[in-house]
């Protein structure tokens, strides 16, 4: 789960984390009123939205008096926000923090991410502040320190310290960047983050070391451990389709094609897309029903992946364990039957129950097309998906 910069900020911040002094606003007009309560004569108008690169996209706007913050504020409310990790089709705007101007002497990056390598919390830092970290990679590589925390131990202070020599950081400021690397950890660690991201850290003109902006990201397993962080979800920002998933306790991931899947496990899952690619089809989801699934929850499957307009078939791939296999046959044959879907719908099932769960899609008398194993299935998904393709371009075309 992603967080907005002023959500973030307020969770570093009770972390020892120093951050600009800033106001949220729905509104032009509450905009200005904020700015006019941090005072001063510069100020920065944010738009809250879940992606980076939000200034080259016109999302970060300097303003220096409430006439200006009224107008950029005007211009952000309500449309959406496209950069690079938003995609085309954008974010939309509905908020945004005001945050007083500083004097900026030098931009740091820092991130805390968790390296699977190593199985423990990276420290990943580097001297050029303001770009994106795969930037920074490809053109200033030497510049990136790297520091792995010990968790029995945690960031120690000598730990914090080095990094903090490495970046060059003079003598006086490195007490507050080790506050701040300590902070960062302890949030990190304490709340079950996946990432924390500070960048730019600025140093400012009256040595001063502040966070100008963050992001956080957290495991969504182990929210339930932490309401106050999992109150923070923005449901605007997501994919509405994943957001449907999580309300009904299904993993669930759009892509960009038009062959469904509805799948029992995360590694089958896996394997069912790259098959569904190899036989020359593009896979429109991810999608894990879990263990237990019962007929309402394949239906509710059914109802997820059909509310995608781009899905023009529909492949159900079950290899039973904890599942029955007649579970899932019957909660296909209610979904054919309760949502009327007029699309191709090919199933594939194996495992526990799997002659009683082929007799029932078998007795439905549904136009369902079945398979025996996992090439067959999508080869038969992506011919009857091509089928319906031609067929429906034959109509039009009359």
């Amino acid at each position: 789960m992603d967080i907005h910069e002023y959500q973030a900020k307020e969770v570093l911040s009770n972390f020892g984390v120093a951050i600009p002094s800033g106001a949220l606003a729905y509104s032009p007009e509450q905009a200005a009123y904020r700015a006019r309560e941090l005072g001063g004569d510069k100020w920065i108008v944010k738009a809250q939205v879940h992606a980076g690169g939000r200034g080259k996209a016109g999302g970060v706007k300097l303003c220096n008096s409430e006439n200006e913050i009224h107008t950029a504020c005007d211009e952000m409310f309500g449309r959406k926000l496209v950069t690079h990790q938003t995609g085309p089709e954008g974010k939309g705007i509905y908020r945004v923090y005001v945050e007083s101007a500083v004097p900026i002497d030098r931009e740091i990056y820092l991130g805390f991410v968790l390296d699977r390598t190593s199985q423990r919390v990276m420290i990943v830092a580097s001297s050029e502040g303001g770009m994106e970290i795969e930037e920074i990679s490809a053109e200033r590589p030497d510049s990136i320190v790297r520091s792995i925390v010990e968790p029995a131990v945690g960031l120690q202070e000598f730990q914090a310290r080095e990094v903090a020599f490495n970046l060059g950081l003079e003598p006086r400021l490195v007490q507050q960047m080790v506050r701040t690397l300590q902070g960062c950890y302890a949030a990190f660690n304490e709340l079950d983050a996946t990432m924390v991201e500070i960048n730019p850290l600025v140093v400012t003109g009256d040595d001063r070391v502040l966070a100008l902006d963050a992001k956080m990201s957290f495991d969504d397993n182990a929210l339930f451990r932490h309401p106050h962080i999992s109150e923070l979800r923005d449901k605007s920002q997501e994919d509405p389709r994943e957001s449907r998933a999580a309300d009904r306790g299904l993993s669930y991931v759009g892509l960009e094609g038009n062959i469904g899947c509805i799948v029992n496990g995360a590694g089958l899952a896996m394997a069912t897309m790259d098959t569904i690619k190899l036989a020359g089809g593009e896979p429109a989801n991810f999608l894990d029903i879990g263990g237990g699934a019962s007929p309402e929850r394949v239906a509710k499957a059914f109802r997820l992946v059909l509310s995608d307009k781009n899905v023009q078939a529909v492949l159900v791939n079950i290899f039973a364990g904890i599942n029955r296999c007649d579970w899932v046959a019957e909660g296909v044959v209610q979904a054919l039957r309760d949502l009327e879907i007029d699309i191709p719908v090919i199933v594939r099932l194996a495992g526990t129950n799997v002659e009683e769960g082929q007799k029932i899609l078998a007795k439905s008398g549904l136009p369902i097309i079945r398979a025996t194993t996992l090439m067959e299935a999508a080869e038969r998904a992506v011919g009857a998906w091509r089928n319906d393709l031609i067929q429906n371009t034959k109509v039009r075309a009359v």
